[in-house]
């Protein structure tokens, strides 16, 4: 009985001579090279998917001294700006040609950030991406010293190292301005948890614009980035109202917590925007769909990873590269509205 052979794994030599170009170009495109013709590279890789290719990454590994990997960092993934960071990350990372692992940490610690950050060195990452607003992990990256690349995405400016982030203060000042515009005498604020340097630029940045323009600066109300956070700030804000204070405006530091305060506020019997003017933060996927559609400030997440992956590969370039940060923007809906004659 004649048994089959397995098929042979096609070989760099085999896609060569299906496209009609050399070993080196080959190699060229499989690496990212820049200096490949776009002509010459669709052809190259509509010969690499016709065959079935897989480059040897050990191989590869070996010659180049590369494994065309990125470690990523990152923790509290299970809320909305991490897990679009992340997102946006391994778009940008697949499409310069790498492969992206992910640690997740399982708390903000130094001790936490510098395990994993040692453990992708150990693997032999080419760079390593460290994403944290939280506590002890932002301090720590301020004080790391690495043997391959390591850059920090979404921890504010850094004096010792290139960053990448979204400024939290702009966005803030977007928010709070928009709403003074309106004719609101001042803003309240419910802010996120006290150890989040995101949360910390939206207080800067809202309780600045309010000082800017002489108008009152109401006290914080605290939230934990969940809706029932936001819900019971939204009752705080009604019985404030009814007992005389002027509370016609709120920026709220998330759309996760504005959902909970728009339905505090009409359980009180409170109107969206006839008596309270309301934004978020995020423009999450749902906030246009909220009662009523909400007024946020729009997070370009799929930018940060592009920025962040550009900033990885300039420093493996060997160049020094530049702090980035991407500026939010201000999308109006359906909850900021003038405000009510007194």
């Amino acid at each position: 009985m004649l048994t089959q052979e397995p098929a042979r794994a096609r070989a760099m030599s085999d896609v060569a001579a299906h496209a009609g170009v050399s070993h080196q170009t080959v190699s060229r495109v499989v690496n990212g090279h820049p200096n490949v013709a776009p002509a010459t590279r669709a052809r190259v890789l509509q010969a690499i998917a016709e065959l079935g290719y897989r480059p040897n990454t050990a191989a590869r590994a070996l010659v180049t001294g590369s494994t065309r990997t990125l470690g990523l960092v990152i923790s509290h993934i299970n809320q909305y700006g991490p897990a679009q960071t992340l997102l946006g990350l391994e778009k940008a990372a697949r499409a310069a040609g790498y492969s992206l692992g992910v640690a997740v940490l399982d708390e903000d610690s130094e001790a936490a950030m510098r395990e994993a950050v040692d453990r992708f060195v150990a693997q032999s990452v080419d760079a390593v991406v460290a994403l944290s607003t939280y506590g002890q992990a932002v301090d720590a990256l301020r004080r790391f010293e690495s043997p391959v690349p390591l850059i920090a995405v979404q921890v504010g400016r850094d004096e010792s190292r290139p960053t990448v982030w979204v400024d939290q203060q702009v966005g803030a000042g977007l928010a709070t301005r928009h709403l003074l515009s309106l004719g609101h005498r001042t803003v309240h604020h419910v802010t996120g948890p006290p150890d989040s340097l995101e949360a910390r630029g939206r207080v800067i940045g809202w309780q600045t614009e309010l000082e800017a323009v002489g108008a009152p600066v109401p006290a914080l109300l605290h939230g934990t980035w969940l809706a029932s956070s936001g819900h019971a700030a939204g009752l705080e804000l009604a019985r404030r109202a009814r007992s005389g204070e002027d509370v016609t405006a709120v920026f709220v530091a998330n759309d996760q917590m504005a959902l909970g305060l728009l339905n505090a506020l009409h359980r009180s019997g409170l109107s969206v925007p006839g008596d309270v003017s309301v934004v978020g933060f995020d423009d999450i996927p749902e906030a246009a769909y909220f009662t009523p559609p909400l007024t946020t400030v729009r997070q370009d997440f799929a930018e940060l990873g592009r920025r962040g992956v550009q900033l990885v590969l300039s420093r493996l370039r060997g160049e020094q590269g530049e702090s980035q940060p991407v500026l939010p923007a201000l999308v109006v809906r359906e909850t900021t509205g003038p405000a009510p004659a007194r």
